[in-house]
């Protein structure tokens, strides 16, 4: 088991999966390692991230602590087994290691829902909408910095644009159609973008118009993303001191309770689309 520097999002949620695989076995560290013929310290290196692991370990471990979820093993295996690193790792040391772990969590989603009061998705955000909005972030960007956050974001949108794109779901709250970044041009440029984006298949939009008045999630925008198995779905927040992300049993529940809350408060798509041409209109 090799040391990994500064393990990336993706690396400490297997690591966390497998602390809890051994704590749902009733199992310390000093009885899972002697059974699996390590030491405590190197096993508490591996739930903590500091070391790798190897496909074949994960599943010895998976055997010590008696977990029969053949589907959850193979999921984490596989996440043991990638060595490939993704093109966001170019803009480590450039952009912070949140927005990293953010297109890390999309590229690896097997789905996305998503729900924004007020901004567009940024999956969904052209160029000079995402510019204007990186104008604006406190502590103040520097050009070049507000640059290289705009091809990020755009690059990012690679996973609804690939080959086999990820099925992306959002609801949309009628604040973020109205916010004119950069002016009417630019919002109409931007609403028309959304308009093209909603007639693709595997994309599904809905707005949560005023008139919804108050809904569960009401001021809230995050991003569900669904892994290869329930137990591995994470919640994105993306909060003013950086992306935060989530995925205890408790906070996924209370996620998808929400989404589904602001879905019913929403629109259906085609009364949508017809929606964002009336704002178009107004602008």
């Amino acid at each position: 088991m090799a040391a990994r520097p500064a393990p990336t999002a993706r690396r400490m949620r297997l690591a966390t999966e497998l602390r809890r695989l051994r704590e749902r076995a009733g199992m310390t560290t000093t009885d899972a390692a002697r059974e699996l013929g390590t030491s405590s310290g190197q096993l508490s290196n591996v739930e903590s991230a500091r070391f790798g692991v190897s496909s074949d370990r994960v599943r010895a471990m998976a055997r010590t602590y008696s977990c029969t979820d053949r589907a959850y093993v193979d999921a984490l295996a596989a996440m043991a087994s990638e060595r490939v690193r993704g093109w966001w790792e170019q803009y480590r040391g450039t952009l912070p290691d949140g927005l990293l772990d953010l297109a890390e969590f999309e590229h690896h989603a097997t789905a996305l829902r998503t729900a924004y009061t007020a901004h567009i998705p940024g999956l969904l955000q052209i160029a000079d909408h995402a510019r204007q909005i990186f104008g604006q972030v406190v502590p103040e960007l520097s050009p070049p910095e507000i640059e290289h956050r705009v091809a990020h974001r755009i690059k990012r949108q690679d996973v609804i644009h690939r080959d086999h794109p990820v099925p992306f779901e959002t609801a949309v709250h009628e604040a973020a159609l109205r916010m004119q970044f950069g002016g009417p041009a630019v919002a109409r440029r931007q609403l028309a973008h959304l308009l093209d984006m909603s007639e693709r298949p595997q994309i599904t939009l809905r707005v949560i118009p005023f008139s919804a008045g108050a809904f569960p999630g009401s001021g809230q925008s995050f991003a569900y993303g669904l892994g290869p198995v329930r137990q591995l779905d994470t919640v994105h927040l993306d909060q003013s001191h950086g992306p935060v992300l989530l995925h205890t049993d408790t906070q996924l529940r209370r996620y998808r309770t929400l989404l589904d809350g602001m879905q019913n408060a929403a629109l259906s798509p085609t009364a949508s689309r017809d929606f964002i041409l009336h704002v178009i209109r107004d602008l």
